[in-house]
């Protein structure tokens, strides 16, 4: 005898409502709407499930605005209760008790990723001219088979006729499922589901050294103007808009460094914005916008420019954390020349093992050459011969994206979009060189405040 099994998913029965979804996106820098797709039209209910799925490109690091309009219009199809094909196995001939190979089906076509939904196993004795005799099937789910994984299962054949004539039927055979391995092998969903279980620590730095330039004076780089934002400001803006919505408690610690401080004019390169050293945390970027211009009334400009307190300021925390429940970005702006370049690399190579990376961000017209060295994409740093275990430092030079014609939100958009397209790949290299997978919701950063209050001065 030759067998066949056939796989088929369950097409649910919905009532029409007249309903129809229609997605939008939004442009970058025109901030114009686009249609992306509409789903089926759904027939008289007011809770319409809608069977078609919105495929998009995700880019963890720009904003993605979507807007969804429901609109009543004219039915067009339905999903109408009948099974379809989703599978067929090969033929297995001259045998009574067949062994199929094992085969991959995306999840989306096996249950349209409706871990509940119906399955139903079908059984054929195969004959050569088409006329394969059925033998029996058996229902299942995605959720019971996913039980395989850590079980051996066996499903009974029944053939209903028979069931119905035969009152000593008990089946026609069985089947048995001797392994099943369900696994994201995309990379984007690994993050994903990364994403949506670790807690990502958002802390920002500032340069509040000399070389910036007046505060009070249109040409420093800290220059408040009633018009417009300075340099500092839309990098804090562009980058912390973006990656704040990864943070679930969106409470950020916001760090200067080169300033003297109010009331005795001691050197701090490791001092709170919001004035308070027992608890640096910021409410949202907005926070962190109004501690940096509080900052600036309130402390004066000095140096040198120091990288390496801060940047242990944030390993201190990501020391504690071995387990992948969280991982700590840390955004450094900053105008000039690196005045501890041996204890910033190797900070940065002692950070590189931990869930940590750096983003700099040079503002100004200067050069920049330290801050390129720092970026380890083409020669890993290294200190006192060992070498960063990873690269976790981007940088980029604000310059680079100003637009000319003066859309600043078209130049935040693009700045934001380079300076953490490097993220995603070292959030992953780092999770799958220490074997972790995703974990339960975390504990809160903002539940390890330091017990003493922030130390390094001069």
């Amino acid at each position: 005898m030759s067998f066949i099994v056939i796989i088929n998913n369950l097409l649910f029965l919905s009532l029409s409502v007249g309903a129809v979804c229609v997605l939008y996106t939004q442009g970058v820098g025109n901030r114009e709407w686009r249609e992306y797709g509409r789903t089926e039209v759904i027939d008289n209910t007011l809770n319409p499930d809608f069977v078609t799925k919105f495929i998009l490109d995700y880019f963890f690091e720009e904003r993605q605005n979507l807007r969804f309009d429901l609109r009543l219009e004219r039915p067009l199809t339905n999903e109408d209760g009948t099974f379809t094909i989703c599978h067929k196995t090969e033929v297995v001939k001259n045998t009574l008790d067949p062994v199929w190979q094992a085969f991959k089906i995306p999840v989306r076509a096996l249950c349209n990723g409706d871990y509940d939904r119906e399955i139903k196993i079908e059984v054929y004795d195969w004959d050569r001219d088409g006329g394969h005799d059925y033998i029996g099937e058996f229902s299942t789910s995605y959720r019971e088979l996913s039980k395989g994984q850590s079980q051996f299962s066996v499903y009974e054949v029944l053939n209903p006729r028979k069931k119905k004539k035969k009152k000593k039927y008990q089946n026609s055979g069985t089947v048995s499922l001797r392994f099943m391995s369900s696994h994201v092998t995309n990379p984007l969903f690994l993050l994903l589901f990364f994403f949506s279980r670790t807690q990502i620590n958002f802390t920002v730095a500032i340069d509040f050294t000399a070389s910036n330039g007046n505060p009070s004076q249109p040409t420093s780089l800290h220059y408040l103007s009633p018009y417009q934002q300075n340099a500092y400001s839309m990098a804090l803006r562009a980058v912390g808009e973006i990656i704040q919505d990864y943070d679930s408690d969106k409470m950020f610690p916001a760090l200067g460094f080169g300033a003297k401080l109010p009331p005795d004019g001691r050197v701090s390169h490791e001092f709170a914005l919001n004035g308070n050293p027992d608890n640096p945390y910021c409410s949202g970027i907005e926070g962190v916008m109004e501690a940096y211009y509080q900052s600036l009334k309130s402390v004066r400009l000095y140096g040198p420019t120091y990288f390496s307190p801060v940047i242990n300021h944030v390993a201190r925390y990501a020391s504690l954390v071995k387990d992948g429940s969280e991982y700590f970005i840390l955004l450094i702006i900053s105008d000039g020349v690196i005045s501890d370049m041996a204890q910033t690399k190797e900070s940065i190579v002692n950070a590189s093992a931990l869930p940590m990376s750096i983003i700099i961000v040079g503002v100004g017209p200067a050069e920049f050459d330290e801050m390129i060295e720092l970026d380890g994409d083409e020669i890993r740093i290294s200190s006192r011969g060992r070498f960063a275990e990873r690269d976790i430092v981007q940088f980029v030079p604000f310059r680079d994206y100003i637009d000319r014609r003066g859309n600043h939100i078209l130049s935040m958009a693009r700045l934001a979009k380079d300076v953490l397209a490097e993220i995603p790949d070292q959030f992953l290299q780092y999770m799958r060189t220490r074997g972790i997978k995703p974990q339960c919701p975390p504990q809160s950063y903002s539940s390890k405040l330091p017990a003493a209050p922030l130390q390094t001065q001069i």
